[in-house]
């Protein structure tokens, strides 16, 4: 099973970019599960054609210990295996906090002794690497980190922070970085910066996505870009992308 945790600041396309990999890994013929780490619980939305799926905490809410795995868990396009953590009602609670009792939740019912899947992706919100964000990296979930920038300099030192995070982490044994993901806003020098960035922290560039606009023409019809436009640059550049990640993984093993 190779492990990997997709970070970025908010907005920076990681949802995008984590359903993208999801269907590339399937179209590979691996078992995927995604799982959104995210307050909004969106992560899943367009491997679901555009509907919501319950979010684990609001399940918990209703049904308390007599929830199954199939009220937590749910099957989207490809075979993909889909679970929204999801967050606390809004101005209570901490959403860090949510998240590591949705995970508690999934092992408890052994989700992953029971769905066996082959790949499984964490879609992690970056803005604040701390408790239950962390969780990924802390608890030794994730194999490998990934982390979403755009050339934006709010993004860089979001991409900075987690990697600051993740190294901590790695010192206990857990979670390394795999690689940076340049998700491509067309400003100036942009690759120039995220190569700066890459040197600060000792990674590399994973993947270059161009913006391509069959992304937000796909959400419009609420589907993944994979499935509607499988032969444009961006879905190759994730096909690339998914197969390189792979082959890391196994060499970190």
């Amino acid at each position: 099973m190779y492990r990997f945790a997709i970070y970025g600041k908010g907005g920076i396309g990681k949802s995008t970019t984590t359903a993208a990999l999801s269907c590339a890994f399937s179209e590979m013929g691996y078992k995927v599960m995604q799982i959104g780490c995210d307050p909004k619980a969106d992560s899943t939305l367009y491997l679901h054609q555009g509907k919501k799926i319950p979010c684990i905490l609001d399940t918990l809410r209703k049904k308390r210990d007599s929830a199954e795995l199939e009220d937590l868990v749910f099957e989207g396009i490809r075979g993909i295996m889909c679970a929204e953590c999801g967050g606390p009602t809004p101005g209570l609670g901490c959403a860090g906090r949510g998240i590591g009792a949705a995970f508690e939740a999934l092992e408890e019912r052994s989700a992953f002794d029971i769905i066996e899947p082959d790949i499984v992706l964490y879609d992690v919100l970056g803005d604040v690497v701390c408790g239950g964000f962390a969780m990924p990296i802390r608890e030794g979930y994730a194999d490998q980190v990934y982390i979403v920038t755009s050339g934006e300099n709010m993004a860089i030192y979001a991409a900075a922070n987690i990697a600051v995070a993740v190294e901590n982490f790695k010192k206990r044994g857990y979670a390394d970085i795999g690689g940076v993901i340049l998700n491509r806003r067309n400003v100036p020098d942009e690759r120039e910066k995220v190569e700066v960035l890459c040197k600060d922290i000792h990674s590399h560039i994973a993947a270059d996505l161009p913006r391509d606009n069959h992304i937000a023409d796909a959400e419009m019809h609420n589907t993944a870009v994979m499935d509607v436009y499988p032969d444009c640059d961006y879905a190759k550049a994730i096909r690339k992308l998914a197969a390189d990640m792979i082959r890391n993984g196994i060499n970190h093993e």
